[in-house]
């Protein structure tokens, strides 16, 4: 799938679309992309020039996913992590599969009942080791960016049980744990869901080619979560009632394994009966990502996520995604794969 904007004008609603992502970086005094600077208001604070490119023809989308990001998720880091979140979501709502809603900072109260209020404590100011836990040099702005992270991992479960689906242009959860980040995971916003919906019985379908750790810690924490993960990299986590592994060794010869892994994983579902399930659909099992990769192709990927939507539409589950991983160099290639993730969605929910 190609991320470049196609030639034809947008429809109007992709239009009004990136007119709102334009203006998140205009009220954020955050520099407009060079994507986007051809849609930048002439006086910084005015409407917004309509856009000369951009998106399919008027007509040819009908649904169009809520998705939560702000342009203060896209720090600088040193793997692609928070650095691919902007063209993600520019590509998103270019291609006409997203509407951006734009979070703010999350009140750190919330991560406190959730993470030891020591360690979100040094997180926010900075104080090592704990700051750079997750793996990185901390900066502000990548503090930031966790703190608006969060905020949309709960706005965007308020939107997939008010309209079914939803998306968070969010990455790094499944590592954190309780008392430190991991593995580019700083908190545990797919746990931190839960614990601010105890009403809510929430499932995690993890797809990210790294086990869920974190979350399964988490499930063992909180009786309203439980956590399914399927993956090619073993990362020590301890399977409970709540917490099922299931690893598939790559790179695969065929799609057979790890469809019979899912299968597994809607059957659990179906047993749980959830109200909320969070997919955290990371594209880092693609066969060039690198990181211990299960080996599927960008055809599989696409395979893999509508397998996933489409149960969760027959069975009436809300569900939010969100990015997780995905480690290519080419950020091109990196951006389509997420974005096939957005078009699949699409494809389960018109």
């Amino acid at each position: 799938m190609n991320t470049k904007p196609s030639a034809c004008p947008p429809g109007d609603a992709i239009r009004h679309a990136l007119n709102r992502l334009v203006c998140a970086y205009v009220d954020l005094k955050i520099p407009v992309p060079e994507e986007l600077a051809f849609m930048e208001p002439d006086d910084k604070r005015g409407s917004v020039r309509p856009a000369a490119k951009g998106g399919p023809a008027p007509g040819s989308r009908r649904f169009i996913i809520p998705t939560c990001f702000s342009p203060l998720y896209s720090a600088d880091t040193p793997t692609t992590s928070m650095r691919k979140l902007g063209p993600v979501a520019w590509h998103a709502v270019a291609q006409g599969f997203a509407e951006i809603e734009v979070p703010e900072l999350i009140d750190p109260d919330k991560l406190r009942r959730l993470h030891a209020p020591e360690y979100v404590d040094d997180f926010l100011a900075g104080r090592q080791p704990l700051a750079s836990s997750q793996g990185w040099p901390w900066t502000p702005e990548i503090r930031d960016g966790v703190l608006a992270i969060n905020a949309g991992q709960l706005l965007g479960a308020e939107l997939a049980m008010k309209h079914g689906i939803a998306a968070n242009t969010g990455q790094g959860a499944h590592h954190a744990e309780y008392a430190r980040g991991g593995a580019f995971c700083t908190f545990n916003s797919l746990a931190l869901v839960a614990s601010e919906h105890p009403e809510w019985k929430c499932l995690v379908i993890d797809v990210d080619t790294h086990e869920g750790n974190g979350v399964g810690e988490f499930a063992a924490r909180l009786d309203n979560l439980w956590n399914f993960t399927i993956f090619g990299s073993n990362f020590g986590g301890r399977g409970h009632s709540r917490h099922v592994k299931r690893r598939v060794k790559g790179p695969v010869a065929s799609f057979a394994p790890y469809r019979k892994a899912l299968n597994e994983a809607f059957a659990f579902a179906e047993k749980v009966k959830p109200d909320l399930i969070q997919y955290n659909a990371g594209v880092d099992c693609y066969v060039e990502d690198g990181l211990d990769s299960v080996g599927l192709t960008a055809e599989m990927l696409f395979e893999r996520d509508r397998l996933v939507f489409e149960f969760c539409k027959q069975t009436g589950s809300a569900c939010l995604y969100s990015l997780a991983g995905g480690y290519l160099r080419d950020m091109d290639k990196l951006v389509s794969l997420h974005v096939g993730t957005f078009k699949a969605a699409c494809a389960a929910w018109d």
